[in-house]
């Protein structure tokens, strides 16, 4: 297990400022969250961004996977749209081909996983058609990114079509594969009761490739500094390690970009004794 940090939380510095500045902490870790700023799809200059921070991570030892849940990326005007759900099939088919961009990226990197989530589904259409058109997209991602050897690390998101762990079992009956792994947002099973958190992370263990940590409140989807919310870190901690558990756990606190040098930090202070300890 390391410790790591998304750098959603750090969306007005330069990536590769921010790259730094995690090394320079402590971080053994970066969850690259791909936007305008850091390996939008189309830069002219993506090739050579991407040999650059190849060679910064391989040099300081530093971990990544790639996060793909930047919000006005592919859509100035709706938040993280389009999706795998959206009713427009080429909409659908932009949020494929970004994922593909993505997977690009971490083939490029060695990253441990791309992550993703459903979206949320805004067209009245059954569930089960849904989960359908949903599990679709889903392959034809997870085809391509077993071509280049990437790990699909899916997340249950609040407010999506697959929001719970429950959900996600759901959505195994319809799609699977050897590559599609698991995300698993620690703030995430608070805010929905999914709890003792430590039993979801041995049951999901084997499947697991990717952690989300940050504070959270039950009922309440607001990530939060350590320490602001109710999660009881060290059992969560000592569940990961008891499961063996050797990726990465990535602070995601998307909502503190405006201090993020501060908030890096007192992630880390926080985070970094328990897991030594542990």
């Amino acid at each position: 297990m390391l410790l790591g940090y998304n750098t959603n939380g750090m969306a007005h510095h330069d990536l590769f400022d921010a790259v730094a500045l995690l090394v320079a902490i402590g971080y053994d870790g970066v969850a690259i969250t791909i936007d305008h700023g850091a390996l939008p799809p189309g830069d002219a200059m993506l090739r050579q961004n991407l040999g650059r921070l190849r060679r910064t991570l391989e040099h300081t030892r530093t971990r990544s996977v790639i996060e793909t849940g930047a919000r006005f990326l592919l859509d100035p005007r709706h938040k993280h749209e389009p999706t795998l759900l959206s009713a427009d099939a080429a909409g659908r088919q932009r949020r494929v081909n970004f994922y593909k961009h993505a997977i690009d990226c971490a083939a490029e990197l060695g990253s441990d996983c791309v992550s993703i989530w459903s979206g949320v589904l805004r067209d009245q259409i059954p569930r089960e058609q849904a989960v359908e058109r949903l599990a679709d997209g889903l392959e034809q991602v997870c085809q391509y990114a077993a071509g280049r050897s990437v790990n699909v690390a899916f997340e249950p998101e609040p407010g999506m079509l697959i929001d719970s762990m429950a959900r996600l079992e759901e959505l195994l009956d319809r799609f699977d594969g050897p590559n599609f792994r698991l995300t698993l947002d620690v703030g995430h099973l608070h805010c929905q009761g999914e709890v003792p958190i430590a039993d979801v992370i041995r049951r999901w263990a084997p499947r697991l490739v990717n952690v989300h940590l940050e504070d959270m409140r039950r009922g309440t989807h607001e990530h939060l500094m350590f320490g602001e919310g109710e999660i009881d870190f060290p059992p969560v901690l000592r569940a990961l390690a008891e499961a063996e558990y050797s990726g990465g756990v990535y602070v995601e606190l998307s909502r503190h970009s405006h201090e993020a040098p501060e908030a890096v930090r007192r992630a880390f202070d926080f985070l970094q004794p328990m897991i030594e300890r542990i």
